[in-house]
């Protein structure tokens, strides 16, 4: 199963890395229940794949909706995983649709169910996240 789970992980990162913007989108549950770790603009517990959306997933995407360096993974620097449990640690950046670049880094930890994503912890840099979500979600 941990073999499984971590090959999941890591096929979704490198197909993210490798442009395709929806993979994350594949590996999670209707119900998925994501909770952004600290006290970034982010924070707090979702419920629910269309709670995550509207909250969290579209407005980040929408800050590079127009960019020809769209937000992905740079660097997976390890994929670790123990039975459900998966963890990702990785660097992401991409330019704003304003030019801004936003860099960041990341630490997932996942819990799997039938090769999906049932639970997920994230955290990183609070700081460059604010920055990023106080750009507009749009260029005008």
């Amino acid at each position: 199963m941990e073999t499984q789970n971590k090959a999941v992980v890591e096929s979704m990162l490198r197909a993210w890395m490798a442009g395709d913007g929806s993979a994350l989108q594949s590996l999670l549950t209707d119900d998925i229940e994501w909770t952004i770790s600290g006290n970034s603009a982010a924070a707090g517990t979702t419920h629910g794949r269309g709670e995550l959306m509207t909250k969290v997933l579209a407005p980040f995407g929408a800050r590079f909706s127009q960019s020809s360096d769209r937000f992905k993974p740079r660097e997976i620097y390890g994929v670790y995983a123990d039975g459900e449990k998966v963890i990702a640690h990785f660097s992401g950046a991409g330019t704003t649709n304003g030019g801004h670049l936003y860099e960041n880094s990341y630490v997932w930890l996942l819990t799997m169910r039938d090769g999906k994503v049932v639970l997920a912890t994230a955290f990183f840099d609070s700081i460059a996240f604010d920055e990023l979500w106080q750009l507009p979600p749009a260029a005008n």
